[in-house]
């Protein structure tokens, strides 16, 4: 989907010209040659300038993020409903276990949960790797008698703020690229003026051509930040969400259980705080976890 709305930037973009010049192909056709003969160079100084402001303004681990972050254009959300029945499950099966046989169970799949039999029973939870260091911390905290709910809370907002600020990097450097290539595209229409006017003995026809494909790095970076840089900054920032909705649904279960709710009841608050394209219903997510095998 997002791949057909970037081609229908370009659609819109040139039939509306095409409809604004009353279907004149020929005359179209005129101005489609002079932006396309313009184009190279006024990209080059655009999106040339563009990139290099880029990897000025930001570190290496972020040009590296936001590079992974193009994913954003097929996969717009980082988990699924089953990524979430998976999660869901696995808490339930952690509070069931510390219910039957107390905090201390928990420490051989904490320690190594790579090797951890309960773990092994979801799998996509168990390939994350920073979700299964988020909640084993907790955990371990948790298990060694700090498990005063307002004091876990509190640290687990602190620790999600700082998850957030890392996953929005992505969005927020694309969207200051996007500020910046307006400008840059009046760089480029500047340096077409310069060289017009060095060419100022040339024919009017000459000339306009000429006038004209500078208008093109003005064109072009208006085009370029709001019809496409700006839209992926946004689609970026939408799935830095939802990785953090991830976190945030770990600390909903933990915080309800902590706080004397049933393993199931916990499990239904984190439910419950779930986005409803991702969201399991009360029914798919009871009959999943009657299918899970019994803690050990």
């Amino acid at each position: 989907m997002k791949f057909l709305g970037l081609l229908l930037v370009l659609v819109f973009t040139f039939g509306g010209l095409l409809i604004a010049m009353h279907f004149d192909f020929h005359h179209f056709t005129s101005v489609l040659m002079v932006i396309l003969g313009a184009l190279p160079g006024e990209f080059t100084i655009i999106f040339g300038c563009a990139v290099a402001a880029f990897l000025v303004a930001n570190p290496p681990h972020v040009i590296k993020e936001t590079l992974g972050y193009f994913r954003c254009l097929a996969k717009p959300s980082a988990y699924t409903k089953d990524d979430y029945m998976q999660l869901l499950g696995m808490m339930f099966s952690i509070f069931k276990l510390v219910r039957t046989k107390g905090w201390l169970a928990l420490e051989a799949h904490i320690e190594n949960p790579e090797q951890s039999t309960l773990f092994a029973n979801f799998p996509s939870f168990l390939h994350n790797h920073h979700a299964i260091t988020f909640l084993c911390d907790y955990l371990r905290i948790i298990s060694l008698g700090n498990d005063n709910p307002i004091t876990i809370e509190s640290l687990m907002d602190q620790e999600i703020d700082t998850i957030e600020q890392h996953h929005g990097h992505p969005g927020h450097a694309m969207q200051t690229m996007a500020d910046g290539v307006p400008a840059l595209g009046i760089v480029a229409a500047v340096l077409g003026v310069i060289k017009t006017m060095a060419s100022i003995n040339e024919p009017p026809a000459i000339l306009g051509a000429m006038i004209g494909g500078a208008l093109v790095g003005t064109f072009l970076g208006v085009f370029l930040a709001y019809g496409l840089i700006g839209p992926i900054a946004g689609a970026m920032g939408v799935r830095a969400a939802t990785e953090v909705m991830y976190y945030k649904c770990i600390k909903i279960g933990v915080l309800a259980f902590l706080q004397g709710a049933a393993p199931q009841v916990a499990v239904e608050f984190a439910r419950k705080f779930l986005p409803h394209d991702v969201q399991p219903s009360f029914q798919e997510l009871e009959e999943h976890l009657n299918t899970l095998p019994a803690p050990s």
